[in-house]
């Protein structure tokens, strides 16, 4: 590989604020190159770790799990244990989502068990959150309202009329 040219101290913010635009564009290879050096400028901007995790959610795709393993890596990284809780509910999420969107067999199941676990995780979180910091709870009804349609959908397909001889 060719060697990376490295970014200046002072340019990281502007460096931040790129990344987040790129994420907004759906461009989350680009917010998560913008990421990684950050990274090794400031290995422990708490900023560009999230960023990075986010990105790396944000490329999830079907039953894929390395992309999983990499933002579970950045975890502990993050210096506050709300935050941790919050964006491991985050990961658990975004698997769930992603493992519906690849329509494979069992897609199902298993999203309703990483919504599970999100909706864990945002519980560990809200015990802990600062005042006024209400993502976690927003983010747990988001996850029981998705496995409230899927009760729905699994019912209707299971249902069989009963037919008269």
């Amino acid at each position: 590989m060719t060697d990376l040219k490295p970014i200046t101290q002072a340019g990281i913010p502007r460096a931040l604020q790129k990344a987040e635009r790129y994420r907004l564009l759906n461009d989350s290879s680009a917010a998560e190159s913008i990421c990684l050096d950050v990274l090794e400028v400031e290995p422990d901007n708490q900023p560009a770790l999230v960023m990075l995790l986010l990105s790396i959610t944000d490329q999830f795709s079907g039953g894929h799990s390395e992309g999983v393993l990499r933002a579970q890596a950045l975890l502990p990284r993050l210096r506050d244990e709300y935050k941790r809780a919050y964006y491991h509910g985050i990961i658990c999420e975004r698997r769930a989502k992603a493992r519906l969107g690849g329509h494979t067999l069992g897609a199902e199941d298993a999203a309703t068990e990483w919504l599970r676990e999100a909706m864990h995780w945002y519980e560990q979180a809200e015990a802990m959150r600062p005042a006024g910091e209400d993502e976690a709870i927003l983010r747990w009804n988001t996850c029981a309202r998705v496995l409230s349609r899927f009760g729905a959908s699994r019912a209707a397909r299971e249902y069989e009329p009963v037919l008269d001889d």
